[in-house]
């Protein structure tokens, strides 16, 4: 069984920070489990601080649906091109987002809704990575980073609206 706050949903993502795992809950129980990578600059919800938020949020977009595994976004709009290992040595400045994006919302106001702490305008999101990023442990910018195949399996089993509960 997964611990959660009480009163809250059965059916949700668990992030763990500390575990850098995410667990899709289902009926109360962990059913399948995903290695990730949050941020380097750990947890936190202030705008610009480069943390990932806590708390509880939701799935507010799904964008990327019938994209190629390893498509490239940009301002959460596919480019057309398919990263490869040539492609991120030609742009190492990039904050690569690949194949899918699940866009997050915080839920908890003056945590992570509205303000500096919002969630949703920090372009917090679950997308996948290039694969070399995920055994490096925490480096993101805030984002929660997936390998793309799991990016891929995670992104149709969830739809919009579901919870996400982002914690240490």
């Amino acid at each position: 069984m997964i611990s959660r706050p009480v009163g809250e949903t059965q059916n949700y993502l668990d992030v763990c920070v500390v575990r850098q795992l995410l667990t899709v809950v289902k009926d109360g129980h962990g059913v399948k489990h995903y290695p990730v990578s949050t941020a380097k600059n750990g947890v936190g919800e202030l705008r610009g601080s480069e943390c990932t938020p806590s708390g509880w949020h939701k799935i507010r977009a799904k964008i990327g649906v019938g994209q190629p595994l390893n498509s490239v976004f940009v301002g959460r709009r596919a480019t057309g091109e398919i990263y490869s290992v040539e492609l991120g040595s030609q742009y190492p400045e990039r904050d690569w987002i690949l194949s899918r994006i699940l866009w997050l919302g915080g839920l908890e106001p003056g945590k992570n809704r509205y303000g500096n702490v919002d969630t949703t305008w920090r372009y917090i999101y679950i997308h996948g990575c290039p694969e070399g990023l995920m055994s490096e442990g925490p480096g993101s910018h805030g984002c929660i980073r997936m390998s793309n195949v799991d990016m891929l399996d995670l992104f149709n089993q969830v739809e919009v609206g579901l919870k996400v509960y982002i914690h240490e």
